[in-house]
């Protein structure tokens, strides 16, 4: 199979697309069907994501947005239909190279993941060894920077118990910021938070997102869409469907297609 790439056709045989950066796409679904086990959540969907778009997926819980957002990062199987990501053709990939795929995607959960047993240094510690770093004075580097980065700098001896919620969503953003990805992926990041912490995780993502990163995000917080804004892709009934930029007028003609967050 060959994709065209800004003229510049590459062979996919191999599951990648070595020439990665001249892709004028980093995500690419053709009639793609999305299951959850043996059943059919999202049937025959196309999407296409840019390098440095800001993309929320939104809908009704149970409408299939953890879903789509986990073949994405290849922890469900793409059985139907044509998906890249990240130059990996998702059809094609090997269980042995699912770890390079999540190399390139940072993952923000809503229940923050952390080892509670481990300091928030020990916790990116932890990752950068199991995705190869081997230089422990480049690790201690990077942690500093990514603390800093994420407005923690003096929380690294701390424990998670330790840490608000804000504070270990932001651990979290740290841990997905390790390997530098090209997609930064977000799960309901903000479901457990209040609203000020929310606004500062949505500054944080908006941050990192004009430094070039990709960012795509399930939300049914509607507010921070309005006050955050980006793309907007509506799941609903097994399909995907773009939706204009959301405001209050919005929210009152469809009021059927929010929920706000528990």
């Amino acid at each position: 199979m060959q994709r065209t790439i800004k003229k510049t056709n590459i062979f996919v045989g191999s599951n990648y697309l070595k020439s990665t950066d001249l892709m004028d796409e980093v995500i690419r679904f053709e009639s793609a069907s999305i299951f959850q086990k043996d059943i059919l959540v999202l049937n025959g969907i196309d999407l296409v994501v840019k390098p440095g778009e800001f993309v929320y997926f939104i809908g009704k819980t149970g409408s299939g947005k953890s879903s789509l957002l986990r073949t994405i990062y290849a922890d469900l199987p793409l059985r139907a239909g044509q998906g890249w990501v990240a130059g990996y053709d998702l059809t094609l990939l090997r269980k042995r190279q699912v770890p390079y795929l999540r190399r390139k995607i940072g993952i923000v959960f809503q229940d923050f993941q952390l080892l509670p047993d481990r300091t928030v240094a020990e916790n990116l510690l932890f990752v950068m060894k199991a995705t190869g770093w081997k230089d422990k004075n480049q690790m201690r580097r990077s942690i500093d920077e990514l603390l800093t980065k994420t407005g923690i700098p003096t929380k690294g001896f701390k424990m998670p118990h330790q840490l608000s919620g804000g504070e270990q969503q932001r651990v979290g953003v740290a841990r997905a910021l390790i390997n530098r990805p090209e997609i930064l992926i977000a799960d309901e990041p903000t479901g457990n938070l209040d609203p000020e912490s929310s606004d500062g995780i949505l500054n944080l993502i908006q941050e990192i997102n004009r430094s070039g990163t990709t960012v795509i995000m399930a939300t049914h917080n509607y507010r921070l869409i309005h006050d955050f804004p980006g793309r907007v892709v509506r799941l609903e009934q097994g399909k995907l469907y773009e939706t204009p930029q959301i405001d209050e007028e919005n929210i009152r003609e469809n009021p059927e297609s929010f929920e706000s967050e528990a």
